[in-house]
């Protein structure tokens, strides 16, 4: 039996799109610089001339799933990280966006096979937020790492099964995505 595993090794040839909240984006940007950091380190060229790393700034998080389904289904990038900060304040708006935010991002990378990270802090406070992103720690540095690795496994895996690059919609398929050899992944929503 085969084993599979990522590696953080020869990150060179990925490419990545990093979608990023501009709601708390003192949190936000934060997290950005952590995730640049980490994929420099890496041998990941981050910069937006570059050809490595795309960006795409949305509203805020609730708007995050859409555009990286969409960055996913072009069929260009290795893994999409998601970056996002949701603040509990006194109504019930967290509760919503918190779960809606999830779940999207969870059916992109389930619909299109493309390693999509899910790196939107949902906390109590602003100072746990602001912790989480740089003061004690740098999540932003453990989600690019966590797209370094799948994007690792994923190639190992597409070499195995013999598939190419997921992500693409095949014209007149009612949405369905399929793998570039035409085996049925699920249905888009």
């Amino acid at each position: 039996m085969a084993v599979f595993e990522g590696t953080f090794a020869a990150a060179d040839s990925f490419r990545f799109a990093i979608v990023i909240g501009r709601f708390n984006d003192l949190v936000t940007g934060k997290l950005l610089a952590g995730c640049q950091d980490c994929l420099k380190r890496h041998g990941v060229d981050p910069s937006p001339e570059g050809t490595q790393v795309d960006y795409a700034w949305v509203p805020g998080s609730f708007e995050i799933p859409l555009v990286a389904r969409q960055l996913a289904l072009s069929g260009r990038y290795d893994a999409i990280i998601c970056l996002g900060a949701v603040i509990r304040g006194q109504t019930p708006h967290f509760d919503y966006v918190s779960a809606e935010v999830s779940k999207g991002i969870a059916a992109a990378g389930f619909q299109t096979g493309v390693p999509i990270v899910f790196g939107v802090l949902t906390t109590d406070t602003l100072q746990q937020a602001l912790e989480r992103a740089g003061i004690k720690a740098n999540h932003g540095w453990d989600y690019a790492m966590s797209a370094l690795e799948m994007a690792s496994l994923m190639k190992q895996i597409r070499r195995v099964s013999g598939t190419g690059t997921p992500g693409t919609m095949l014209p007149g398929h009612g949405g369905t995505v399929v793998e570039a050899s035409s085996t049925m992944i699920s249905d888009a929503v």
